[in-house]
């Protein structure tokens, strides 16, 4: 399976090298965290007691030593198998130019965490069929290995289940619904075809959603007629459930995203003054302001001068404050960050954040100031096209802090939507 840095964020060295949020690093291969979630010691320790269990049994001439240390090592190598599953994913974006922030094995298999979605539906589709083309290949290799082993050795036992195993993972990863990996494919098919990649993923989580409400219903029916493998199925169901909803949320929120311009989002929560009153004046005004503005525009003549910026007060002695006038301080448009009211907001955010300022001024098309956009006005643009209640308190930390909030993380959908400069065919 792949995953977008939604937040994302799917070793060489076995030291453990402290936890993260959502686990352990315990190494890196290629430049690429390898991160071992919690969850991924109980199915660890599940394989590992299924296969000596069955194979005890199974296999009277082992020891028991042989047996349990065999169910360990195939469920090691299991997991192998699935991190260079991720690593066929991670590799080839890695080779489109796409940051691989960390691969994650957890209770379900394994995540590659992609900084950002591919460009086009042919890279989009050649990172998708990566980690199968991968696991098919370990089925090939095993098989083979296994028919050079004497039979009911352990190795060719270990072998020979996880030749299989490589299939199964590959097959099931190709069933076509996010987020499995055939789900992908399938975006990028009905991408190609249609020309709207927001086409092809919410028909492939819709159809991953479907797949998911199946599996739950025939889950709870084979555990209520005794089958304990139910339970994993439906567990399997849900999560694909979730993670297919998930999947076409954060779609309609780039969708709606698009929509946006800075002018949807910007506000007039900015003074006016005199450009050519003293800088003393102006001070003392400032001074005396109980509420100030969070951005000032010196204006003389009928026109702009530009930005009054209150820090390069401090760049003039006190005993120049009254002979030096407003506009010699103002920075003008050419040397601040502006964009037009027609500049997509996606864009808005990638200046914000790549010039880390606390706002930008919105120009109109005679370059005049129609209003400045900061990250509370955006979160509150986009709630509002995607019919969210966003407190107005929220609103103003955010707006205080000068970051958007860890669970809105809209640099990121913003980076997914943008067109790619190098980029020349669609």
């Amino acid at each position: 399976m792949t995953a977008r840095d939604i937040t994302v964020n799917f070793g060489k060295g076995i030291a453990m090298q402290g936890r993260t949020r959502s686990g352990w690093q315990v190494g890196s291969i290629f430049g690429i965290p390898l991160i071992i979630d919690s969850s991924w010691l109980f199915i660890v320790g599940l394989v590992t007691l299924a296969n000596g269990l069955a194979w005890q049994e199974e296999y009277s001439t082992w020891e028991a030593w042989q047996a349990w240390g065999a169910g360990f090592v195939m469920a090691l190598l299991l997991f192998a198998s699935v991190l260079l599953h991720e690593l066929g994913h991670s590799l080839v974006a890695k080779s489109q130019g796409t940051k691989v922030n960390s691969i994650t094995l957890f209770l379900f298999g394994g995540i590659a965490s992609i900084d950002s979605e591919a460009k086009t539906p042919g890279k989009a589709f050649w990172v998708a069929i990566a980690g199968p083309l991968v696991s098919l290949g370990l089925f090939g290799l095993l098989g083979g290995a296994s028919r050079l082993i004497a039979q009911q050795t352990p190795w060719h036992v270990i072998s020979n289940e996880l030749s299989h195993m490589n299939l199964v993972l590959a097959l099931f990863n190709l069933i076509p619904g996010l987020p499995l990996d055939g789900g992908q494919i399938l975006k990028a098919l009905i991408w190609k075809v249609t020309g709207n990649r927001f086409k092809g993923v919410h028909w492939a989580a819709r159809m991953g959603q479907a797949l998911g409400l199946l599996a739950i219903v025939l889950g709870m029916s084979a555990t209520l007629m005794g089958q304990a493998g139910g339970i994993w199925i439906a567990l399997l169901g849900w999560f694909g459930l979730r993670s297919a909803s998930s999947y076409d949320r954060f779609t309609d929120l780039q969708e709606g995203l698009l929509k946006l311009q800075a002018k949807d989002a910007m506000t007039r929560d900015f003074r006016v003054v005199d450009a050519e009153q003293s800088v003393r004046a102006f001070a003392d005004s400032y001074v005396v302001e109980a509420n100030h503005a969070p951005a000032y525009f010196a204006a003389s003549g009928g026109r702009y001068r530009g930005l009054v910026n209150i820090d390069d007060l401090n760049t003039l002695e006190r005993s120049e404050w009254e002979q030096r006038r407003v506009r010699e301080i103002a920075r003008s448009f050419a040397d601040i960050p502006t964009v037009r009211e027609t500049t997509s907001l996606p864009e808005v955010i990638q200046r914000l954040e790549q010039e880390q300022i606390p706002f930008i001024t919105v120009l109109s098309p005679a370059d005049a100031v129609s209003g400045i956009v900061d990250r509370g006005d955006i979160v509150r643009a986009v709630g509002a096209q995607m019919n969210l209640q966003i407190p107005s308190e929220d609103i103003l930390r955010i707006k205080q802090e000068g970051a958007f909030p860890a669970s809105f993380q809209l640099q990121a959908i913003a980076k997914a939507v943008l067109p790619d400069p190098n980029t020349k065919s669609p």
